[in-house]
C-alpha cells in the first residue's frame, strides 16, 4: 500500500470515519447514521485494495467504480449529519474535504481506465 496515494488516503479517511462513528455513538447517541457512515466510509478503501489485485482491467475498473459509489454515499451521510445539526460546520468541512479529494481521485482513475480500454 505504501507509495499508492489513493490507498494511503483512503486508509487515513477510513480511520477518520472510524473515529467519527465512535464519536457519533458515544457523544451524540446516533447509532443508525454512525453505522451507515462507518460502512460506506470504510468500504472505499476496501474496494481500492481489492482493485489493486484485480484479475483484469475490467475487474480493476469495477472495484474502483464501487469505491467511487461508496465515496459518493459517504458524502451524502456527511451532508445529512451536517444539515441535521449533528456535525458542526467545522467538523463537516474537515472530513467532507477529505472525502471530496477521494471522490476527485476516483473519478480521475475511473475516467483514465475507461479511456485505456
Amino acid at each position: 500500500m505504501r507509495g499508492n496515494a489513493i490507498a494511503e488516503k483512503s486508509m487515513e479517511f477510513a480511520v477518520r470515519v472510524l473515529k467519527l462513528s465512535s464519536y457519533l455513538r458515544r457523544e451524540k447517541h446516533e447509532y443508525e447514521l454512525a453505522s451507515q457512515i462507518l460502512r460506506s466510509g470504510t468500504s472505499i478503501g476496501a474496494n481500492i485494495r481489492e482493485a489493486e489485485y484485480g484479475h483484469s482491467r475490467n475487474d480493476f475498473l469495477a472495484k474502483m467504480q464501487i469505491a467511487l459509489k461508496e465515496a459518493s454515499e459517504t458524502m451524502y451521510w456527511l451532508a445529512l449529519l451536517h444539515r441535521g445539526g449533528i456535525l458542526t460546520e467545522e467538523e463537516y468541512s474537515s472530513i467532507s474535504h477529505d472525502c471530496e479529494e477521494l471522490l476527485k481521485m476516483l473519478v480521475s482513475i475511473t475516467k483514465r481506465t475507461k479511456e485505456k480500454q
